[in-house]
């Protein structure tokens, strides 16, 4: 893929998918995948990202109860009904427990610089949280080469303490995002995008 047609096919092509078929990704596919995902680039290479696979459908059990538990609360502090707040929670709940594996993709800051003030701080960790993201766009587009169907969900941001609980992650990691991952059982369609002129300025 080193011609820029056949990349820019490629990246049209893909797509977030949100529905599984029930086979398992076999380990060595998902080592590929984190691989991948290792490769990004980073701020001073120090390469701050970490990953939780769940395979276990008892763990994402788990997981989604627990990440159901901060929704109800935060909906409810909305003052959202009590029938939208449980539609929600069952999406969200269905969309973790039928997928054959999760990746949740975290963020430690152990190795980053550290400073006095705010501002430095504050600019430190907004390189390593975009590092974590440009490796979290490396799994995707490597699911998408092996022909797997994936999607990045924000989830865990709302709920990190809770994520971070049910699967016993170490202190310092911090969950990001979360990516599900299987066999494709949907074809979504292409969502539309802005226009260059829209998003671009020329200096």
């Amino acid at each position: 893929m080193r011609d820029r047609e056949s990349l820019l096919e490629f990246l049209r092509a893909r797509r977030s998918v949100r529905r599984f078929r029930p086979q398992p990704v076999p380990a060595a596919t998902i080592e590929r995948l984190l691989e991948a995902a290792c490769l990004a680039p980073s701020a001073h290479n120090r390469q701050p990202w970490r990953f939780a696979v769940v395979n276990s459908p008892e763990i994402r059990e788990e997981l989604a109860d627990a990440m159901a538990a901060r929704l109800r609360h935060d909906r409810a502090a909305d003052g959202a009904s009590a029938e939208s707040i449980e539609a929600d929670v069952a999406r969200s709940r269905a969309r973790l427990t039928k997928a054959p594996c999760a990746i949740v993709v975290c963020l430690t800051m152990q190795d980053m610089d550290t400073y006095r003030d705010t501002r430095r701080a504050r600019a430190e960790l907004r390189m390593a949280i975009q590092s974590v993201a440009m490796a979290g766009e490396n799994l995707l587009l490597a699911a998408a080469a092996e022909g797997l169907g994936a999607v990045w969900l924000c989830a865990p941001l709302f709920g990190p303490e809770e994520a971070a609980q049910a699967l016993d992650l170490p202190p310092d990691w911090e969950p990001q995002g979360m990516i599900l991952l299987g066999e494709a059982a949907e074809t979504p369609e292409a969502k539309p995008r802005r226009s260059l002129r829209e998003v671009t300025v020329w200096r």
